[in-house]
């Protein structure tokens, strides 16, 4: 296949890029570089079937040579990062959104929405389910991400409902692994990198509140799994193991062998208290389940930034 895939030097994409290259398709890679890494993608550079696009993908024309499948996962995708690229982020996920689906449309090739646990806002269903509409809330600050995506699966389902574009929508539970930047602003990398400069680990809130952390090969797994499929409703990825932030934390701390105390910030707006997939649909579905455990995948995580301490 040739695979376009808009957002592909971001940590997710750039994994995706190296999956599908490995199994032997041709890639095409779409990123302004905003939030992602040119260094994501270096080693992918003199590889004849690969393409890298520096552009805006709301930009991005229409590809002549026929295009198979359109995977779009372009936008900024945590809290710090949306919150301090706000415009971008909705224009991504609308004006970027609709770019990429006339693409697929025009080529009949298949589209798969990256969305967002995000959609559920803070849930009052749990675990939380895909016919589960979400509690999420309009005009508040992570409403520029949340409704956003919100509107892009609007858009992804309306475009195969009256044009029948045929696409899928997955939604990412908070997934982890190399590649991230320690100013990521969101948990995993935040508590190893301040582990490894040996400073505090910030928790927000009292650190009672949940997560469900799922390593990045088994995310890109599923993807090319619901990538490969019929399946056009939307499918949850996301490892179904719950931990609090305060297990996390004191995870990381054995791990790394740090003597970092906690620290206690006031909780972020609208953030949630309770985050965990079902993922019944994926299992029967695609045959999917996430196979690395936490500790596992934070080994692995944690060598990667000691391996790259130049970006702490």
């Amino acid at each position: 296949m040739h695979v376009l895939i808009s957002g592909g030097a971001g940590f997710v994409g750039s994994h995706l890029c190296d999956r599908f290259l490995f199994d032997g398709h041709r890639v095409t890679c779409v990123d302004n570089l905003l939030t992602g890494r040119a260094e994501n993608i270096a080693a992918l550079r003199s590889n004849s079937q690969f393409r890298f696009v520096e552009q805006d993908i709301a930009e991005f024309s229409v590809p002549a040579e026929k295009v198979d499948a359109v995977l779009h996962f372009a936008s900024p995708a945590s809290p710090p990062d949306y919150l301090r690229f706000p415009m971008e982020t909705i224009r991504v996920g609308s004006l970027g959104t609709t770019r990429m689906l006339e693409i697929a449309h025009a080529h009949g090739a298949r589209f798969v929405m990256a969305s967002t646990s995000e959609i559920y806002g803070d849930p009052l269903v749990h675990p939380q389910r895909e016919d589960y509409w979400g509690n999420v809330n309009p005009i508040g600050v992570r409403s520029v991400y949340d409704e956003t995506k919100r509107f892009s699966e609007m858009l992804t389902a309306a475009w195969h409902r009256e044009r029948g574009t045929n696409s899928a929508i997955l939604r990412i539970f908070n997934t982890y692994g190399p590649r991230m930047r320690p100013q990521d602003g969101r948990l995993i990398p935040n508590f190893i990198a301040q582990a490894l400069r040996g400073e505090d680990l910030t928790v927000y809130g009292d650190g009672s509140q949940t997560r469900s952390f799922c390593f990045f090969s088994d995310l890109v797994d599923g993807i090319v799994r619901l990538t490969l499929s019929d399946e056009h409703r939307p499918v949850n990825l996301g490892n179904p193991a719950e931990f609090t932030v305060l297990e996390l934390a004191e995870m990381v701390k054995k791990l790394t062998g740090a003597a970092s105390r906690l620290v206690f910030h006031p909780l972020p707006s609208d953030d949630p208290a309770r985050r965990r997939p079902d993922i019944g649909r994926a299992r029967a579905l695609l045959g999917w389940e996430p196979k690395i455990s936490l500790e596992d995948g934070l080994r692995e995580t944690i060598a990667w930034f000691q391996r790259e301490e130049g970006i702490l």
